[in-house]
């Protein structure tokens, strides 16, 4: 088994400091140590695996590597007893595809920690729709519903809600019953947008306060904010009473420029949104959330299927922010 020829898609630095992206041929022993050998049939394109393929230091730091946060698939060897070869499980975040080989290859090794089995009413394909990205978007609002928001209080906002988290929690929060307020910079995403739950569709300058005002008008109960930045200040400004922001992203600036006010007058909640280290015992939970009460309607809607051989393209899209919904990797046909 160990010198089974498998296809990658792999990042290699060269002496000039560019990095080149290749589908390779590796070796089953060229894979990391790990209790669990799995067979991928499906891996999830996010912007974390878009940034490591551009060779981002700050997401992996060692090349030749091959990107993929998101993996899921059929165990073929197993050194721990609670997984067998032949279950179906999936692996989401830790550290696979940032600086362990990830999901863009035919097999990834991985600790036993790491791997989930899969939900009963999910399939390999819809668990990898979910991803990372619907795993997010499920641990804000859990988080939110912990400190008592609930969709009596009024809407909540999603921002960057035509992107991977973005479009999750918009389908996410309808299905658990919220009047959704989605937030977009895509002029063209309003019909998907609506077909996925949201009950208004506003530009992404309706949560971009520009004044210098601390506090604002409450205008809506709670959000879910992918963006950061000015975006997530706003969003807390203009956030009423007892209602919570959770916050996953930076895409805008990693910076928060805000006062105690909203905090301190109002009692908003800030909340921060961890995929990568959430405590398992409550990942499970999300996980079951995610595939039963919370379980999108046609999750196909929100995919886009790709081959190996197309994933290159994809990145590109996704950096320059074209990409729409999830993007799904088959590799049941690994190229």
């Amino acid at each position: 088994m160990e010198d089974t020829i498998f296809k990658a898609f792999r990042v290699t630095e060269n002496e000039k400091g560019d990095f080149i992206k290749k589908i390779v041929e590796r070796k089953i022993k060229d894979l990391p140590e790990g209790d669990v050998l799995i067979k991928v049939h499906y891996a999830a394109l996010n912007y974390k695996d878009a940034l490591s393929a551009i060779g981002n230091k700050g997401v992996t730091k060692q090349y030749p590597h091959t990107p993929g946060i998101d993996g899921a698939g059929t165990i073929v060897g197993s050194k721990v007893p609670q997984f067998k070869s032949g279950d179906q499980v999936l692996v989401t975040s830790y550290d696979l595809g940032m600086n362990t080989d990830g999901a863009f290859a035919e097999y990834i090794r991985v600790p036993a920690a790491w791997v989930i089995r899969l939900p009963a009413t999910l399939s390999l394909k819809e668990s990898m729709i979910i991803g990372t990205a619907g795993l997010t978007a499920g641990i804000g609002l859990y988080k939110m519903e912990r400190m008592g928001q609930n969709p009596e209080q009024g809407p909540v906002v999603v921002s960057g809600a035509s992107g991977g988290v973005g479009s999750m929690a918009v389908s996410i929060l309808a299905k658990a019953g919220y009047r959704v307020i989605a937030s977009t910079g895509s002029s063209s995403a309003g019909e998907f947008l609506k077909k996925l739950g949201a009950s208004e569709v506003v530009d992404r300058d309706f949560i971009n306060d520009d004044s210098s005002r601390p506090i604002m008008r409450p205008k809506w109960a709670g959000a879910i904010d992918t963006v950061g930045g000015n975006t997530l200040a706003t969003l807390l400004k203009g956030c009423s009473s007892e209602g919570s922001v959770a916050a996953c992203g930076l895409v805008s600036s990693p910076i928060l420029s805000t006062t105690v006010f909203p905090f301190i007058l109002k009692g908003v909640n800030l909340l921060g949104l961890d995929s990568a280290n959430f405590p398992k015992e409550t990942r499970l939970e999300v996980w079951e959330k995610l595939a039963n009460d919370w379980r999108i309607e046609d999750l196909e809607s929100l995919a886009t299927i790709c081959q190996l051989s197309e994933l290159d393209a994809y990145i590109d899209a996704m950096l320059k922010g074209e990409t729409k919904g999830r993007v799904i990797v088959n590799l049941e046909t690994a190229i």
